[in-house]
């Protein structure tokens, strides 16, 4: 076997240098793309948001009068229906209150009757009658007072709801007001999530609102009714939203539970048509977002478009800039020129995965 002459190595390399700088200078480098049409966006778009079940209302439950708690009824976390006894207090002196002025209640109408006769015959004035029907009248108002007094030594719930916590124990003594326990309002129960200040510019074309929990065996969707938003923003810049749901029972929701929140919003506003494309295919010049426009002639020409919104980093929404019958490159946006000719790669057909065929 011959041996190599070296000497002609240095020639060899220098040949190989320049061919390289001469396929730079006369532009060889062809980019490779794909491409996709602008296809016509839904006009409404639903934007999801964390939410959180809430109670209506938390309310301190009390006695409406003073005395001595017999026993409590229920026990914290207890669920409890309108109307449901929770506790109740020593009645002893209030039966007996009411049980004397009933006596002299009974007695005073009979003499009220008596006088009454005797009025009707002349014989009493009508100014004696008249002081003895007002006496009567003072003491059924006491006697009243005294009955409702025994009825507020039973506590009831207001309405349906939870037992959040139990404040005293049998044997204690309560004034009237002080909370013996407190009670969550489940009756209207409500969501409540935190939204951006970009909602707030579509928050009259808000035509639905959602809410979804997903467990471990489906996902269930539940109808809202709007009820408020709050006007002033917290530190973190976000609104609060509240909504409320329209079916009033749902037992399996606890207050508390994460629950995420649809928003469908309708952007059909301007009468324009929008387009989808995908996120790839964006990309910015001078801090305004452009895609790429393959041209017959199988040149890129960049074009700025305006961008309503996008998902999930996927697709974006554009208001401006496209007319739909665009091809646009999906790949490789940021290594393309003005004018640069392209090649485009076909994708196969889904009939024919991996391009087999």
């Amino acid at each position: 076997m011959g041996k190599w002459n070296l000497s002609y190595l240095p020639v060899l390399l220098l040949c190989i240098l320049c061919s390289c700088n001469e396929s730079r200078k006369s532009g060889l480098t062809v980019h490779s793309v794909e491409v996709t049409s602008p296809v016509p966006a839904d006009k409404t778009v639903t934007r999801n948001y964390p939410g959180v079940v809430k109670e209506t209302h938390e309310i301190s439950l009390g006695f409406k009068t003073a005395g001595q708690i017999e026993r409590i009824c229920v026990k914290d976390g207890d669920y409890v229906n309108k109307g449901e006894l929770l506790a109740k207090l020593d009645d002893k002196d209030y039966k007996l209150g009411v049980e004397t002025l009933q006596v002299q209640y009974n007695q005073l109408k009979d003499e009220v009757d008596r006088i009454k006769k005797l009025y009707e015959q002349k014989s009493v004035s009508a100014n004696d009658f008249e002081k003895a029907t007002a006496g009567l009248r003072q003491l059924e108002i006491q006697l009243q007072v005294n009955k409702n007094k025994l009825e507020y030594t039973s506590l009831y719930a207001p309405t349906d709801g939870y037992i959040q916590t139990v404040n005293f124990a049998p044997a204690e003594m309560v004034d009237a007001g002080t909370p013996v326990f407190t009670f969550l309002d489940i009756s209207r129960m409500e969501v409540t999530a935190d939204l951006p200040s970009a909602i707030l510019k579509d928050i009259d074309n808000i035509s639905e609102y959602n809410c979804r929990i997903q467990d471990s065996e489906r996902s269930q969707t539940y109808p809202m009714d709007f009820v408020s938003i709050s006007p002033r923003a917290d530190g973190n810049q976000l609104y609060q939203l509240k909504l409320r749901f329209k079916d009033n029972h749902i037992r399996h929701l606890t207050p508390g539970m994460n629950i995420e929140v649809c928003i469908t919003v309708n952007q059909d506003n301007d009468g324009e048509a929008d387009y989808s494309i995908p996120m790839s295919s964006v990309f910015n010049r001078d801090g305004k977002p452009h895609v790429w426009i393959l041209k017959e002639d199988s040149t890129v020409e960049k074009r700025e478009i305006n961008i309503r919104t996008e998902f999930s980093g996927r697709y974006a929404i554009v208001k401006e800039g496209l007319n739909g019958s665009e091809s646009i490159v999906t790949s490789g946006v940021n290594v393309l020129r003005d004018g640069e000719k392209v090649i485009v790669i076909e994708k196969p057909e889904k009939s024919n995965v991996g391009g087999l065929i």
